[in-house]
C-alpha cells in the first residue's frame, strides 16, 4: 500500500530543516572555538610562541677590585681574548672539535668535555681557551672556513699586579703574592655554594669567591649580572639579539693593607725561614743536633688604636694567579702535597701555636690586678722552682737557660723572661684558689681575647684555647685517646701560667691581646677592609672600629708590665736586646716580649716575638715560626725588619675614596728597599742541661 501523498512530501522538508540546524550549530561551535583561540587564548599562545623564539642568556658582571689602603690594586681585572665555539656549529660539523683542540694545545676529549659541560648555557658560546695568544686568534681569522662557529670575544680575568721580592724556588714552590691568603681566589661556583646562594641569582658556571676576601665579600665584589634576549630559529640557532640589559660591575674593596709593609713582612718571614733551615743547631734534639724544620709561620701587623690589619703574612704561601682559568693538575698536586705544609691555610688566623712566654702578659696582669702578693714582691730566683707538696711527676722546674737572677721583681722577670718568677705566680694562684677563684689567669686571658675568635672579617678563623680543667674535660669528651688527662693539679696551673700545656693561640689572637694592653685596655675586632667604594668613587660603606671587650689595666698594673716589655728590648738582660741593637726604629720607642714553646721531642721549639711601639705611630707586630728555636733569634729579627721599614715608611691614613688614577694604574709598585737582613744566629741556644719541659722561655 502506498502512503498518502501529503505524508510523503512532508518528510524531506523536515530532514532539511534538521540538517540546517545542525550545520548552523556546528558553524556556531566552530566560530566560538575560533573566537576562544584568537581572543581568550591569544596571550598564552603569543607567550608560548615567543618562548620558542627567545632565549635569555646571563651576562656576567665585571668583578670589583681589591685595593690597598692607598688605592693601589692588589687584585684587579685584565682584559683578555677568549676563544669560544657554538654548540650548534659543532653539531653540524663535529670535525671542528679536533681542529680547535690541536690549535689550542688541548686534547679533543678536553674540548668535548667543555662543550658538554651543563654549567654553560646551551645558547651561549662555550669558552674553550682563556687569554688566547695573538697567533691563535689570527690563525682562526685567516682560516675561518675551517672553524665554523668559532669566535674570539673579549672578557676579563682576575689579575694580580703587585710583586714579591724574589726567593728561591725551594722557599716559594708555588710562587708568592702579597697577602695571598687574605685575598683568596675565585673559582667556579659548586653545588653547595649554588644552593646556599639561591637568592643571589647565581647560575651554574658563575664565578664565586673561594677563600679570603673574595669569599667574605663575594656579594659586594660580584656586581649585578646583565642579560641578553637572543632570538633563535626552529633549529635552536641564534639569529639575533632582541634586547640587552648591561651588567653592573661589582664594588671595590679598600683594605687597611699597606702593600710595601706587606711585602716586607712576607719577605722577612720567608727569608728567616730559609736561613733557619740552613742553620745547624747542635743543641737540638737532646744535643744530637738538627736543622730546624721551620715548617710554618706568620707575621701580623695591627694598629692597636683601631684594630686595622696593616699586614698579615702566612708561610707557606702561593700565588693566587694559579687559579685563574682553572688550576693545572701539576699546581694542584703541589698545593695538596703534604710536604707543602698546606699553603692554603692562613696561619695568621687559623694556625694555632703554643704561646710560651708571650702568655705571661695574661699571668702578670692577673697577678697585679687581683692583688696577688707574689706579683708585686721581689722573688729570689735560684734558677729552679720546686712545686710544694709535689710527690709525682716533674716536681722541680728550671729556667730555660739555667740562669739564676737572684732577687727580681715583675719588670725584670718579664724583660729577662724569667720562668721561675712565673712558676711561683702559677703556684700561688693555685694555692690561694679559695681567695682568687679557680681560673683567675684564664679569665684575664679571655678578656685579652686569647682562646677566642677575634671577629676578623675573614673566613676560616680558628679559636685557640687556654688550658684549664674545663677545657680538658671538653677535649677528653671529644677525643678521649688524644686527651686522656682530665685532672688539674698545681703543676698544671704552673705550666699554664707560662704558656705551656694545652694552651694554643693564633698569631692574630696574640696581636689582639698585646694591642689591647698597648692601647690601655680596649679590645678591638681586627678589620681588614676599610671601606666599600663603587667604581665611580662613591663610598658605599666605611668600616669603623668595633670594640669587643675591655681589660682593666690601671697604672699599678700597666707600669710594671710596660717597664718589663720595654726592658726586653732595651735592657742588656732583655731577651730581645741583641736583636734590636742598631735598629733603625729607636729601641727606646719599642717594647716587646719573646716566647719559646715546646713542640714535640726531637724538634725545635716554636719561636715568638711580639713588639709594639710606645710613642709616635702605634703598631703591634707579631711573628711566630714553628719548629724554629728561641724567639730571640727567630721571631725577633723578623719583627725588627718590619719596624726598620716602618721607621722610614710610616703608615698613613687610608685614601677613602682613593684617586681613580691610583686605582687604574697598571704598573706594579716598586719593591721596598731591603732593610736589615734576618739574623743568622743559630736557631736555638738551648743548653745541654735543659729538658723539653724546661725549654719554654723566650
Amino acid at each position: 500500500m502506498l502512503d498518502p501523498q501529503t505524508s510523503a512530501s512532508s518528510r524531506p522538508g523536515l530532514r532539511l530543516r534538521v540538517t540546517g540546524l545542525v550545520v548552523v550549530a556546528l558553524f556556531g561551535l566552530l566560530g566560538l572555538r575560533l573566537w576562544t583561540l584568537q581572543v581568550l587564548q591569544s596571550p598564552a599562545a603569543t607567550q608560548a610562541v615567543t618562548a620558542n623564539q627567545i632565549r635569555v642568556v646571563t651576562v656576567a658582571p665585571t668583578r670589583g677590585l681589591i685595593l690597598d689602603r692607598y688605592g693601589n690594586p692588589l687584585v684587579d681585572n685584565l682584559a683578555v681574548n677568549e676563544i669560544t665555539v657554538s654548540r650548534s656549529a659543532v653539531a653540524a660539523d663535529p670535525s671542528v672539535v679536533g681542529r680547535l683542540a690541536a690549535l689550542t694545545g688541548q686534547t679533543t676529549a678536553r674540548v668535548q668535555g667543555l662543550i658538554a659541560d651543563p654549567r654553560t648555557s646551551v645558547y651561549a658560546p662555550v669558552p674553550v681557551l682563556l687569554d688566547a695568544p695573538l697567533s691563535v686568534i689570527l690563525y682562526i681569522k685567516e682560516h675561518a672556513g675551517e672553524f665554523p662557529g668559532v669566535a674570539t670575544v673579549q672578557t676579563s680575568q682576575r689579575n694580580y699586579p703587585q710583586q714579591e721580592p724574589p726567593q728561591p724556588a725551594s722557599v716559594y714552590p708555588l710562587g708568592a703574592y702579597p697577602a695571598s691568603q687574605v685575598l683568596g681566589y675565585v673559582g667556579t661556583i659548586n653545588g653547595a655554594e649554588l644552593a646556599a646562594s639561591a637568592s643571589g641569582g647565581y647560575r651554574p658556571g658563575d664565578a664565586f669567591g673561594q677563600a679570603g676576601l673574595e669569599f667574605a665579600y663575594e656579594r659586594v665584589l660580584r656586581g649585578t649580572p646583565g642579560s641578553q634576549q637572543l632570538e633563535v630559529d626552529a633549529l635552536g640557532q641564534v639569529v639575533g639579539t632582541v634586547r640587552s640589559t648591561p651588567a653592573v660591575p661589582g664594588d671595590n674593596l679598600v683594605t687597611n693593607i699597606d702593600t710595601g709593609l706587606q711585602q716586607v713582612a712576607d719577605n722577612a718571614l720567608a727569608s728567616q725561614i730559609a736561613t733557619l733551615r740552613r742553620t745547624y743547631d747542635p743543641a737540638c734534639n737532646g744535643n744530637r743536633g738538627c736543622y730546624p724544620g721551620a715548617t710554618s709561620g706568620s707575621v701580623v701587623v695591627l694598629d692597636p688604636t683601631t684594630g686595622a690589619v696593616l699586614a698579615l703574612s702566612s708561610y707557606p704561601t702561593y700565588n693566587p694567579s694559579i687559579w685563574v682559568g682553572g688550576i693545572s693538575t701539576v699546581d694542584y698536586a703541589v698545593l695538596s702535597d703534604p710536604n707543602s705544609n698546606a699553603p692554603l691555610i692562613d696561619r695568621g688566623i687559623a694556625g694555632v701555636y703554643t704561646p710560651g712566654s708571650t702568655f705571661k702578659l695574661a699571668t702578670a696582669t692577673a697577678a697585679l690586678d687581683r692583688g696577688l702578693p707574689a706579683g708585686s714582691q721581689y722573688y729570689d730566683d735560684t734558677g729552679t722552682f720546686t712545686i710544694p707538696n709535689c710527690t709525682a711527676g716533674l716536681c722541680t722546674l728550671h729556667n730555660a737557660d739555667s740562669s739564676a737572677l737572684g732577687e727580681i721583681s715583675m719588670p725584670l722577670a718579664i724583660a729577662a723572661s724569667d720562668d721561675a718568677f712565673f712558676y711561683n705566680l702559677g703556684y700561688q694562684f693555685y694555692a690561694a684558689s679559695g681567695t682568687y677563684g679557680q681560673t683567675p689567669i684564664q679569665d684575664v686571658a679571655g678578656q685579652y681575647g686569647l682562646g677566642q675568635l677575634t671577629g676578623v672579617d675573614l673566613p676560616g678563623e680558628v679559636a685557640g684555647r687556654v688550658d684549664s680543667q674545663a677545657e680538658r674535660l671538653k677535649l677528653h669528651g671529644l677525643a678521649p685517646n688524644a686527651f686522656p688527662t682530665t685532672s688539674w693539679y698545681a703543676g698544671d696551673n704552673v705550666e699554664m701560667a707560662f704558656g705551656q700545656g694545652a694552651t694554643v693561640v693564633t698569631p692574630l689572637e696574640e696581636a689582639v691581646a698585646y694591642s689591647t694592653f698597648a692601647n690601655g685596655g680596649t679590645r678591638y675586632a681586627p678589620q681588614v677592609v676599610a671601606a666599600v667604594v663603587t667604581p665611580s668613587g662613591r663610598v658605599v660603606k666605611r668600616f669603623t672600629p668595633q670594640v669587643t671587650g675591655h681589660v682593666a689595666v690601671p697604672p699599678g698594673t700597666e707600669g710594671p708590665l710596660l717597664a718589663g716589655f720595654q726592658g726586653a728590648v732595651n735592657d742588656p738582660l732583655g731577651t730581645a736586646y741583641p736583636s734590636f741593637r742598631g735598629s733603625l726604629y729607636p729601641a727606646a720607642d719599642l717594647a716587646g716580649k719573646t716566647g719559646t714553646a715546646d713542640t714535640v721531642p726531637g724538634k725545635e721549639p716554636t719561636g715568638w716575638f711580639v713588639g709594639f711601639t710606645t710613642t709616635g705611630p702605634r703598631y703591634v707586630v707579631v711573628c711566630v715560626i714553628d719548629e724554629a728555636g728561641y724567639g730571640t733569634s727567630t721571631g725577633a729579627p723578623v719583627v725588627r725588619r718590619v719596624f726598620d721599614y716602618l721607621w722610614n715608611h710610616p703608615v698613613t691614613a687610608p685614601a677613602i675614596p682613593p684617586a681613580s688614577s691610583i686605582v687604574q694604574q697598571t704598573a706594579p709598585l716598586p719593591l721596598p728597599a731591603s732593610t736589615t737582613p734576618a739574623s743568622t744566629t743559630p736557631a736555638s741556644a738551648t743548653p745541654a742541661s735543659a729538658t723539653p719541659a724546661q725549654a719554654s722561655a723566650g
